[in-house]
């Protein structure tokens, strides 16, 4: 969960290169992505754009190959650009499954599309490289500091993308499955400790939002879990994040090692948050803390230390700030504002000539394990939560000061605040226009696809991610969604 692994005084985990940032630079507190999933994210951060504006609607659907991102633009006004690892943010990218997953959200059939979470400990005390992949980046990102960068004679904007921490694939559940297992090695898991870990409450079945249930069901987390499956799903995640953090390490000690820390500034953030195991789910595509909340660190020359700032923020912020540092003009039509007011401790009223930056950050996401355009605002202790076309689904309302855990929707005690949010929301998106065309984008694709397949459309779509249920009842599923179109 964000908060509990990023918030100063978290107990369960040691993270000592984060708590390194913090100590000399600044924790913003209440930062959010821009949709709770990779790709749409990513093409938030790379374009400074709500996600409505870039239509990226689902994990497959991201920003054009030939967009101007940030990092091109400091490319053209003369910075060396690096990238290593997950970029992400691009069109045409994850499997056929996550595709029509999505599209077939609006269809009335509940299909498990994950495997069970799980938890699996690999190697021994010695094993520090679980994930190699992220590793080999980080020695990749690590070698070009200390044999390209520190010879530039130009400044240098240098990505690292990381996979963790996020689930692995679940071989036990076939290879269709989705990303289910939480992995580690002893050595990152006896860095957390088990007492501080906090069983989070459930609200029983029958009580759950209907699109919180839908996600459940679809991610397979419905059935029981004992406290100590919970707990030791949570402490890998806890192990995971560990090991990211040592990656962030190598990274700090290379700039360090070769003298470049003290001009360069270090910006660590993620894409979502990942849920485990509160609300009875795992994974992201929710606005609910674990899975909106992403860690926001940053350091470097100028930057304030030991600062903790509790104004709300978001991924798109990143395009402007990134502009900012490069003494870049910025363009006026951006979803994001600059956070180098905030991190130089600046008056809001110096801030930016577009005027102050907006009390509020909105979030949402049209993509896969959720059954309904969702869209998020989030400003002073409250979050707003509303769905599809605003009306055929109950909104939720969460009090962040009274409830930190989200479990009281407050929506029906507070009906004034949730008219003057959802005002708000509707001035910055028509959001149940939005909504209607990603249905109408959803079938589009969909009926394109089908006819893509001729004849073997009945086999591809029965062996998806969903392949264990579907296989069950296959001709129940076909008419649903023949019925749906």
């Amino acid at each position: 969960d964000g908060r509990l692994t990023f918030y100063p005084g978290n107990q369960t985990v040691d993270l000592p290169f984060v708590n390194f940032m913090k100590r000399y630079g600044t924790v913003f507190l209440n930062a959010y992505t821009n949709s709770p999933i990779c790709c749409p994210s990513r093409a938030a951060m790379w374009s400074g754009l709500f996600t409505h504006l870039t239509e990226s609607w689902n994990n497959f659907k991201g920003l054009d190959p030939d967009y101007v991102t940030w990092m091109d633009l400091m490319q053209k006004h003369g910075y060396y650009t690096q990238k290593y690892g997950k970029l992400d943010y691009t069109s045409g990218h994850h499997s056929v499954s996550n595709r029509v997953e999505a599209w077939t959200r609006d269809v009335d059939f509940l299909l498990r599309q994950e495997g069970r979470p799980m938890v699996n400990l690999t190697g021994d005390r010695r094993h520090l490289r679980v994930m190699e992949a992220d590793w080999r980046n980080t020695d990749k990102a690590v070698t070009w500091i200390k044999e390209e960068a520190v010879s530039l004679t130009q400044p240098f904007a240098l990505y690292l993308g990381l996979n963790l921490p996020h689930p692995y694939p679940s071989p036990y559940a076939g290879e269709n499955f989705g990303s289910s297992t939480f992995l580690t090695s002893p050595y990152w898991l006896e860095k957390v400790t088990y007492e501080a870990i906090k069983i989070p409450k459930w609200s029983s079945l029958s009580e759950m939002h209907p699109v919180d249930y839908y996600s459940s069901y679809t991610k397979n987390c419905t059935e029981e879990f004992t406290k100590q499956e919970v707990r030791n799903i949570r402490a890998f995640y806890y192990a995971m994040c560990a090991e990211t953090d040592a990656m962030l390490g190598e990274i700090i000690s290379a700039l360090r090692d070769t003298g470049l820390l003290k001009k360069t500034i270090v910006i660590f953030t993620s894409d979502h948050g990942e849920l485990a195991m509160e609300h009875r789910q795992f994974y992201k595509m929710s606005m609910y803390e674990g899975s909106s909340h992403v860690p926001l660190l940053v350091m470097g020359p100028g930057i304030k230390e030991q600062q903790q700032i509790s104004d709300v923020v978001s991924l798109v912020d990143i395009y402007p700030t990134m502009l900012d540092i490069a003494r870049i003009p910025v363009p006026q039509n951006l979803s994001g504002y600059s956070l180098i007011p905030l991190l130089l401790g600046k008056a809001e009223d110096e801030a930016s000539p577009r005027g102050p930056r907006p009390s509020w950050v909105l979030s949402e996401f049209h993509g896969c394990n959720v059954n309904a355009s969702t869209y998020m605002l989030r400003t002073g202790r409250w979050k707003y939560i509303t769905y599809s076309d605003g009306h055929s689904v109950l909104p939720q309302l969460f009090d962040l000061s009274a409830d930190p855990d989200e479990l009281t929707n407050v929506a029906i005690k507070f009906p004034v605040i949730v008219h003057s949010l959802d005002k708000i929301l509707r001035s910055v998106v028509n959001y149940p226009e939005v909504s209607s065309s990603v249905q109408d984008y959803n079938k589009r694709q969909f009926i394109s696809w089908k006819q893509s397949l001729g004849q073997n459309y009945s086999s591809v779509i029965a062996n998806l991610r969903w392949h264990q249920d579907w296989l069950k009842e296959p001709k129940k599923y076909e008419n649903a969604i023949d019925k749906w179109l």
